[in-house]
Formats: C-alpha cells, structure tokens, sequence
C-alpha cells in the first residue's frame, strides 16, 4: 500500500529519519506492532459496524420525522467517524507484512480491499454532503454501509 511506502519503505520516512532503521531486529518489531494493530482494525471494524447500524436506525427516524433525534444523529455520526477513520488509519498506516503475497485471482483480501476504496469515498461524501443535501447523504450513507459491512463479511469468510 502506498502509505506503508512512504513511512515503512526503503527510502520511507521512517526509514530516513532513523526512527526504524531497516534491519532484521526492527522488522521483527513491525511484525508484532503490525500484528497489533490489525488486530485492532479488527475490533474496531466490528465495534464501527455496529455503531453503522444504529446510527442507519436513527436516521431512518429522522427521515420519517423523528426531528428531536438530529442531535443524537449528528453525535453518533462523530462516534461512527472516529470508529471509521481510526479503523482506516490502523490499515493504512501499519507496518508492511514480511512477504507480500501476489494471488491468482479472487481472495478474500483482494475482495476486502476492494470495497475499501467504496466504503473510504462513500464515508467522505456522506460527511461532505452531510448538511447539503438530504438524497445525496442518504446514498452516500447506504453505500458507505453496505460496502462495509460485506467487506467486514467477506473477509470473515
């Protein structure tokens, strides 16, 4: 990934700079904070679906009328956007993996990836379109939700 060069590369920023000089000892280090932090990409992945979930719940209430719930949809939307973009930044920003395996066709990551790049511009256009235009939101939503969530489940399967 592209954000795991520029830090964890060669000539990554960390690499430069000294803080993670590239060497045997180090790398067995980035495996195991590596190791840590999918792990909590993972939790959280789990922990942001849920909070999808309820917060479609309470929109769907405001979409019907329920207006004296726009404070607790604007609150939970904060909860599912730190869940989201702390879950993103963890993939993101991880150190690379020991052997980048190249598969033949279709995989379960190579399908996860790929809806991550659905799920990652649904979520910025939700929160772009937020307070602009109502369709536009709620499409945005509904896309965000449902590329997550089967990337959540295709992964686990």
């Amino acid at each position: 990934i592209f954000t795991q060069r520029i830090f964890w590369g060669e000539k990554g920023i960390l690499r430069r700079t000294g803080i993670a000089p590239l060497n045997l000892e180090n790398r067995e280090k980035e495996l195991v904070i590596r190791r840590k932090m999918l792990k909590a990409h993972q939790i959280i992945g789990y922990t942001t679906l849920a909070a999808m979930v309820a917060q479609g719940i309470i929109g769907g209430q405001l979409y019907n009328g329920d207006y004296s719930l726009y404070k607790t949809h604007k609150n939970m939307a904060k909860v599912v956007n730190a869940g989201y973009f702390t879950g993103a930044a963890l993939s993101l920003f991880s150190p690379p993996p020991l052997v980048n395996k190249k598969t033949k066709g279709f995989s379960s990551i190579k399908a996860h990836r790929f809806l991550s790049n659905i799920h990652f511009s649904a979520m910025v256009v939700t929160n772009m379109v937020a307070d602009s235009n109502k369709k536009a939101h709620k499409a945005a939503a509904y896309t965000a939700f449902a590329s997550y969530a089967t990337a959540v489940i295709v992964f686990k399967f």
